[in-house]
């Protein structure tokens, strides 16, 4: 009886021991690219010893080696070495269908980016939304990839989670629910300058883990924030950091008029999870009427997504007094401005553009202060773009789709002259209030909104 409680002990041990380790799968074999196919474009690839090589070539679009393969969950490992001239990545849970834009690929797209904006590391979602994670707010993120030499990526995709390393790094942090599978592809990008025709991008090592993958995955690091697009809801490391959503995505709870204690009759409607003020000829605040917290908020970080219909105008006000004003227009309140900048007269008014989209608007006009060298991200109307506003001390920063736009302190001389040229220098003290409501404007225009968030500062 003795051998036999030994045995099975050991047996157990050796069991337990197997099921832990790790299973692995090539996807190169350093033979021939059989298991892959190429699409959309016409750059080149080879193999060249023990890696997988991408050339880039003048006159063809991005240019995919997919896997013939899909896959939903995984843990994926491969090498970079990429030229810095040449911007790349790898696709991930990515398709080619012939009814969506003739077979174009998209998906996410894990980024190789060896230029100064260094966001290699960062959500891309190729052919769809653009940036999902920048690494604006990812210092030691920015610095992980190494220009010259092999750099080592880490892949989870897990449920809803997508988690990035670069050479141990953490560089992404994303939970986001559009594609749970699709096959794995390598991109060499698309270039307009004949200097960089026959610029190389190279990988090694790529392997995967589809088996047990929940039992393997690394620790978060503290650098690479969580960033949560399922709309209207909360994760638990939102909770866990404070979060709570500030519009539940079905009633008008915690919500009213401006104007009233009790929510607008007209003018505002709830459909498929989202707060929508209707269109009514453009007005401001002459049919619904502007919408606001019941709380208000002192120190505050408030995240939001809007979608704008064509020529569009509103805005996100905070540090709102409704007292202020009574008479016709909107509550009085600092600005984050909404607007077709393409299509609405309003973003040619105003200073330097500050009446475009994102601006502290008729004070600040928002620019890339993320990327200096670039435009602000903008997507277009029937698109979902991400708003921001960080508020603590008097300190003050406005986000738009994870780059840094606008940034100001609301208690200086600076902030008071800008006041005093402005359609608010007849208020006094504008801008200063200690604590304030949160506010959607009614300017006449259909614009919607969920995953409206706040965490107290």
């Amino acid at each position: 009886m003795r051998i036999s409680y030994l045995f099975i002990l050991m047996m157990g041990s050796i069991l337990s021991h197997a099921q832990s380790e790790p299973v692995w799968h090539k996807l190169s074999d350093e033979k021939d690219l059989s298991n892959w196919e190429i699409l959309n474009g016409s750059a080149l690839y080879h193999i060249e010893g023990n890696a997988i090589v991408g050339t880039s070539k003048m006159g063809t679009p991005n240019t995919f080696l997919a896997t013939r393969k899909t896959y939903k969950d995984f843990i994926l490992e491969y090498e970079v070495y990429d030229d810095p001239r040449l911007n790349s990545g790898v696709q991930i849970r990515s398709n080619s269908i012939a009814h969506y834009k003739n077979g174009r690929v998209h998906g996410y797209q894990i980024e190789i980016d060896p230029s100064p904006r260094a966001f290699s590391g960062g959500i891309y979602d190729e052919a769809r939304r653009g940036w999902l994670y920048t690494l604006s707010e990812n210092p030691r993120g920015r610095s992980a990839f190494i220009n010259g030499r092999w750099n080592a990526y880490r892949v989870e995709a897990i449920g809803n989670s997508i988690r990035v390393w670069i050479n141990g790094i953490m560089t992404a942090n994303l939970r986001d629910d559009m594609t749970d599978e699709g096959f794995i592809a390598l991109q060499v990008h698309s270039i307009n300058n004949e200097e960089i025709e026959g610029a190389q991008v190279k990988w090694r090592n790529i392997r995967i883990m589809t088996e047990g993958v929940e039992s393997h995955r690394w620790p978060t690091q503290r650098q690479a924030k969580e960033l949560n697009l399922i709309p209207n809801t909360l994760s638990s490391s939102e909770h866990k950091s404070g979060w709570r959503l500030l519009w539940d995505g079905t009633s008008t709870t915690g919500w009213r008029s401006a104007r009233s204690k009790r929510f607008p009759e007209k003018g505002w409607k709830i459909s498929e999870g989202e707060l929508i003020v209707e269109a009514s000829g453009g007005g401001e605040s002459t049919h619904g009427g502007d919408i606001i917290t019941e709380e208000k908020f002192s120190d505050f970080e408030l995240s939001f997504e809007f979608k704008f219909s064509e020529g569009a105008n509103s805005g996100v006000k905070y540090y709102v007094d409704p007292e202020l004003n009574k008479g016709e227009g909107s509550s009085i309140g600092l600005e984050f401005q909404i607007l077709d900048d393409n299509k609405h007269p309003d973003a040619t008014q105003g200073v330097a553009g500050n009446h475009t989209i994102a601006s502290l608007y008729d004070l600040i006009p928002a620019s890339n202060l993320s990327v200096p060298q670039n435009n602000k991200v903008v997507r277009p109307v029937g698109q979902w773009n991400r708003g921001r506003i960080i508020s603590k001390s008097g300190h003050v920063e406005h986000w738009l789709n994870g780059f840094k736009v606008v940034e100001y302190d609301r208690r200086t001389q600076m902030f008071r002259a800008l006041v005093a040229y402005s359609k608010y220098k007849v208020w006094p003290d504008f801008g200063e209030l200690e604590s304030g409501h949160i506010l959607l404007q009614d300017h006449g225009d259909r614009v919607a909104f969920r995953s409206i968030k706040i965490r107290e500062l």
